[in-house]
């Protein structure tokens, strides 16, 4: 259920409606909007609970939500989430690039492609240190070392740092690291693994199963919610249909689809679902004319010597092409162009010529 409260209330009247909803064995999710202050209340709905909120001080109505998922959803929290991560706005009108290699393989690499990617414009610095692979023969991560360097390269660069977390064991030394954990496909429904996330502060960016459903995605980030860590993102990386031109086929109208039912912010992977480094800008373009709130993109010096995903990997010369491309969709569709990096940081528009601040 949701208890709407008034136009003015008081917090003794938010605080009298968290008690009475742990009360009646609910668990409270009190959320103050610009407009208006709602109190979720979890479980079980029941007519006499409902009645008895309704009685309170301050109450306006008690609504039940429709969706299976009540945290993520819109019926919850109306307006859109807007994370800051160390300074940088993610989510509602702010488009983000994450960009970096797709697994850390040594500190040349990893601070290489790091300044490269930040010049073009990204304000997220990604390399995975933990890389499950469909093959155990494969290449899978420097691990703890891996940490390290990316946690070095984050300051040296001054950029937030994003890598993937395989193991609910592992979860605290990825926090000690790292400043957003990923969720990879394979794991989206690793539900030990979402909850142990869920009781951390920092921000868990899931991408979407091959197989699953934008439902089932939602359900998971339902998962980290529960357990308090609203700061969750979410990612369209393509799912598995008949075609077999591309590795998986991205769902564009994902984007608004979960935009209309949920508030978080919501990415596409063109890296991992194209699988060829000449469709990743088409389809990134694609995910932010769909109004998608960022991209993840896979970059790379020198792609024909990667231990991973080289295929996918763009240089660094054509990620700062697409990063120009990036600024004009977003333009263009009315969002806030903030991949400069901070939020004070002026955007560069089109002039006649060329590019200005």
């Amino acid at each position: 259920m949701i208890v709407v409260m008034k136009a003015g209330v008081t917090d003794e009247d938010v605080q009298r409606v968290v008690e009475r909803v742990t009360e009646l064995g609910l668990a409270p999710h009190p959320s103050k909007g610009e407009f208006r202050t709602i109190v979720g209340a979890i479980g079980e709905r029941t007519p006499e609970a409902q009645q008895q909120l309704e009685q309170l001080p301050g109450v306006d109505e008690v609504m039940a939500i429709s969706q299976p998922y009540k945290l993520a959803s819109r019926e919850f929290h109306e307006a859109d989430t807007i994370l800051d991560i160390k300074g940088i706005r993610v989510g509602g009108p702010h488009v983000n690039i994450i960009a970096g290699p797709c697994a850390i393989e040594s500190r040349e690499i990893l601070f290489g492609v790091g300044q490269a990617v930040k010049d073009a414009g990204a304000s997220i610095l990604r390399g995975g240190a933990f890389k499950p692979r469909s093959s155990p023969y494969s290449f899978s991560g420097m691990g703890k070392e891996g940490l390290e360097l990316l946690q070095e390269a984050g300051v040296a660069l001054d950029m937030p740092t994003i890598t993937e977390v395989v193991d609910p064991r592992d979860v605290p030394i990825v926090y000690k690291y790292a400043d957003i954990f990923q969720i990879g496909a394979c794991n989206m429904q690793n539900y030990n693994l979402l909850l142990e996330v869920g009781k951390t502060d920092k921000p868990v960016f899931i991408k979407r199963g091959l197989a699953a459903s934008i439902t089932e995605l939602l359900m998971s980030a339902e998962y980290v919610l529960s357990q308090g860590n609203h700061r969750v993102i979410l990612c369209e990386r393509g799912i598995r249909t008949f075609s077999d031109e591309v590795r998986f086929t991205l769902d564009v109208s994902a984007v608004p689809v979960i935009q209309e039912r949920s508030h978080l912010p919501v990415f596409v992977d063109p890296s991992h679902a194209a699988g060829k480094r000449d469709l990743v800008p088409a389809l990134a373009l694609a995910g932010i004319a769909a109004g998608a709130q960022g991209a993840i993109i896979e970059v790379h010096s020198c792609p024909e010597r990667a231990l991973c995903d080289g295929p996918q990997a763009v240089l660094p010369q054509n990620f700062a092409k697409l990063m120009e491309q990036i600024r004009q969709i977003a333009e263009i569709v009315g969002h806030r162009v903030t991949i400069w990096g901070r939020e004070d940081a002026q955007p560069r528009r089109a002039v006649a010529g060329g590019w200005t601040t």
